[in-house]
């Protein structure tokens, strides 16, 4: 699997409707679940690994730290079809910290590099890990050196890391993502010094282009924020990071593959606002995509709503 381009996975947005809308723009981008926890899968009464078969590549983002519980869990998502597993341990909420997941785990190298050891060699596919670059004040270059040696030698090929530091008190999981500041160079460092692994960067990219420039020192960028506010940007990927000689789909062809998705889904029983909330982004920067924003969130959570409320939507921006 590539991972030139992957979208981050976030909670309460990439969900399979989300993903599913994505994969309509790019065949070749990694796409990532929302973040599920052990304890979710194992004793969830929701259906929580549920995708559609269009999504791949995908990734199940997993929280957890039991090396047991973190085992059965990476042996039911392979069974289940995932491309590959992620260990989250760089998102910075109280609610994770609790479960003792997420960033704190950076503090416990071992017990990452024991969860990683023993699903390698309970699963076929990948078991990949993302970071931030430190917690509070663990935030030294030897601090991220020697989490990644460690988790390295139990095996884990692929590093996402978040080119920021997480404060673990003291700041929302909102102000982790955007006040401390961002450290691209500490990134490119842990490249030269694990040249054998597989390295991408994740943290404040806008656009197709950043991700061209880190390209040159890396192996693969994600982008999360930035994509699902302007998710048009994915249109372009495939030609501009793997040199697809496909044409990029436009804005009505994304509309028309998502009117059937839409109608498939609400004939099931679903809501047409779960798949168009993600949508409001798709005609930002153009005359009438204030009005495309409005009618989706006016119009798709009426009874009966279905694709009619994008093509009305669509039908009021302007391209010229």
């Amino acid at each position: 699997m590539s991972h030139k381009l992957s979208v981050a996975p976030m909670l309460d947005w990439t969900d399979r409707h989300c993903r599913y809308f994505y994969r309509v723009m790019s065949k070749q981008t990694v796409l990532y679940t929302e973040m599920v926890t052990t304890g979710a899968i194992l004793f969830g009464k929701g259906e929580y690994l549920a995708f559609n078969d269009e999504e791949h590549p995908l990734v199940l983002q997993l929280g957890g730290s039991d090396p047991a519980a973190m085992t059965e869990c990476a042996k039911i998502a392979e069974q289940r079809g995932y491309d590959e597993i992620n260990i989250n341990v760089g998102c910075p909420s109280d609610r994770v910290q609790n479960g003792r997941f997420g960033a704190c785990l950076m503090a416990e190298p071992s017990l990452v590099a024991e969860c990683v050891e023993q699903m390698q060699a309970a699963v076929n596919i990948p078991v990949t890990v993302k970071s931030r670059i430190g917690i509070d004040d663990q935030d030294s270059y030897e601090f991220l050196h020697r989490f990644i040696s460690e988790v390295s030698q139990a095996g884990c090929q692929h590093f996402i890391i978040h080119a920021r530091k997480a404060w673990l008190s003291g700041l929302s999981p909102k102000q982790n993502r955007e006040i401390p500041p961002l450290d691209y160079q500490r990134v490119y460092q842990i490249k030269q010094d694990f040249p054998d692994r597989e390295i991408s960067i994740n943290g404040g990219i806008k656009s197709l282009a950043e991700a061209r420039e880190h390209l040159t020192r890396l192996d693969g960028v994600m982008i999360g924020r930035e994509i699902y506010q302007n998710p048009y940007l994915l249109a372009e990927a495939d030609q501009t990071l793997w040199q697809s000689g496909a044409p990029v789909i436009s804005r009505a062809q994304v509309i028309d593959e998502m009117a059937e998705y839409i109608d498939r889904y609400v004939a099931d029983g679903g809501r047409a606002w779960h798949v168009l909330r993600h949508m409001l982004g798709l005609c930002n920067g153009f005359a009438g995509a204030r009005l495309f924003r409005r009618h989706l969130s006016d119009s798709s959570g009426k009874t009966g709503a279905g694709s009619e409320v994008l093509r009305e939507a669509f039908a009021q921006v302007s391209f010229e």
